[in-house]
């Protein structure tokens, strides 16, 4: 008889627990996986978490490193301080830099910021309410262009990082322009999020901040008819209507002609000297009604060029917002955008700490164009390059204009041409 071989003992293999970071780190071991962190928008909500931590630390440093440069905030404070004791007639609030020019809304906003930073001495205190407020703000921005799925991420980190002028807009200068851009994102994003009622509000809020928010107001009301209809459309327009009223009711109630005046100047005459898009004019026609007529006939003749493509950009969204179509955003979101960055390029001046009305939205602009990758970064890097140059020169002015001009051109042929597709909310390579 043949005996059999005793069995093997077989040794039982020891588990080692795997890292905390083990998952991503084994996610992203390729080149390929690597490329999608920094190329794929399906990734930018990983990228604009990380971000946004990185500003926070970027931003102390800012303020403890960087000197802050005062311009406005005392005027700022003498403003509502007269509010505060008890001047509700506005042609006789003032600062150290002029008249007071903003609507209600930005008089009880900065009589707060007056009284959490002792009267507005405690500048380092301010300081660090505008780090929120810059965050707050980017968050707001990341969130709306992470609904469109456009963007590849590591844009996200361009646009935060990289502009010296728009870190020191908030943490450095204390503008008031950053606080009506924010409620205006935040308004945005509540659009997107179908709370149409809530959304007026806030951004009836943005523009008793500082009216150059109305600028978005064309595309706005055109996405109230096309969305809600025309009911609907005068109960939003109520509700902006009451808002500003409310602000503006001790205002009104004491002198409501100086009150309308002050706070929304259409006729409001700029000082040459600070004029960043139109240095290479002679200060004669700077200055001139005919010039602002002008300007002003060209920016309602685009928006009615551009009127029935974003009419047909909104009837799409109108059709598929209730589908769970990740890039849908996008339709409500260029119209928005575009309709601003009209406004901006018409405007009759830009000053420094305008930049922040349109700067967040450029990227998402020029990801819309057809131009090739390289030139639209240029675009963007000459347009930051503009907005840097202080003071302002004759050819950094002709620059910006020429990348403004360069952009619309672009982004509205590229709505020509996807206008007639069933659906035009597609992921660029």
């Amino acid at each position: 008889t043949t005996k059999m071989a005793p069995p093997r003992s077989v040794s039982r293999v020891k588990k080692v627990p795997k890292p905390f970071f083990a998952g991503f780190i084994q996610g992203i071991n390729s080149y390929k996986d690597l490329k999608k962190l920094l190329l794929d928008p399906d990734y930018a909500g990983l990228a604009s978490a990380a971000i946004l931590i990185l500003e926070v630390v970027i931003n102390i440093i800012v303020i403890h490193k960087v000197k802050y440069t005062e311009i406005d905030w005392i005027a700022y404070m003498q403003e509502v301080e007269g509010v505060k004791n008890g001047t509700y007639d506005y042609s006789l609030l003032k600062g150290d830099t002029g008249p007071l020019v903003y609507p209600g809304g930005f008089v009880w906003i900065y009589l707060l910021l007056y009284t959490i930073t002792s009267q507005g001495k405690n500048i380092l205190l301010a300081q660090y309410i505008f780090l929120g407020l810059y965050v707050l703000n980017l968050a707001l921005i990341f969130r709306i262009l992470v609904k469109t799925r456009k963007l590849p991420p590591y844009l996200y980190a361009l646009l935060s990082l990289t502009s010296y002028r728009i870190h020191s807009i908030f943490v450095l200068r204390l503008f008031n322009d950053p606080v009506a851009v924010l409620l205006l994102y935040a308004a945005i994003n509540l659009f997107l999020d179908q709370y149409w009622s809530l959304g007026s509000l806030v951004y009836s809020m943005a523009v008793s901040v500082k009216m150059n928010i109305l600028l978005y107001s064309p595309a706005l009301l055109l996405a109230y008819i096309t969305l809600l209809g025309y009911k609907q459309t005068i109960l939003q327009l109520l509700i902006c209507a009451s808002f500003q009223v409310l602000v503006g009711l001790p205002f009104l109630m004491e002198n409501p002609v100086n009150y309308l005046v002050g706070a929304f100047n259409l006729g409001r005459v700029f000082i040459f000297k600070w004029t960043v898009n139109f240095r290479f004019l002679p200060e004669e026609i700077f200055v001139s009604k005919y010039f602002h007529a002008s300007l002003l006939i060209i920016h309602i003749l685009i928006l009615l060029f551009c009127l029935p493509y974003v009419n047909r950009f909104y009837k799409a969204y109108a059709k598929i917002r209730s589908l769970d179509i990740e890039q849908a955003a996008q339709l409500f979101v260029l119209p928005m955008f575009l309709c601003n960055f009209i406004g901006v390029m018409c405007a009759r001046s830009l000053h420094y700490q305008f930049y922040v009305w349109y700067y967040h939205t450029l990227p998402y602009l020029a990801w819309c164009t057809d131009y090739r990758t390289v030139t639209r970064l240029l675009i963007l890097g000459v347009i930051e390059m503009c907005w840097n140059t202080y003071p302002s020169t004759v050819y950094s002015s002709l620059a910006l204009h020429g990348c403004h001009i360069a952009l619309l051109f672009s982004v509205v042929k590229t709505i020509i041409k996807h206008v007639n597709t069933s659906i035009f909310t597609f992921k660029q390579k």
